[in-house]
């Protein structure tokens, strides 16, 4: 038998607490891209860069520590583009 795991659900504040330090644990660029992965497909809500948005939004987190977050979330993105294009 074959069983899927269904995703969880992610609101409130402690969860966005949790959330937060978690990503504030992830030191490299790499370390955000593996749990942006992770967080997409085990978390059943927004992607994270929506997440991290909403939490600047609410004044949750500061505006260079969103940055950090969405910047290497964007230029993993770019990179994914540019070399899809070159091909």
């Amino acid at each position: 038998m074959t069983t899927t795991n269904k995703p969880l659900k992610i609101s409130g504040t402690t969860t966005n607490d949790a959330l937060i330090d978690q990503l504030r644990a992830c030191k490299s660029p790499d370390e955000i891209l593996r749990f942006e992965k992770w967080f997409n497909s085990n978390i059943e809500s927004d992607n994270l860069y929506k997440r991290i948005c909403e939490l600047l939004k609410n004044r949750s987190i500061s505006r260079a520590l969103g940055s950090k977050w969405l910047l290497t979330i964007i230029e993993d993105r770019e990179n994914t583009i540019n070399r899809l294009s070159v091909q």
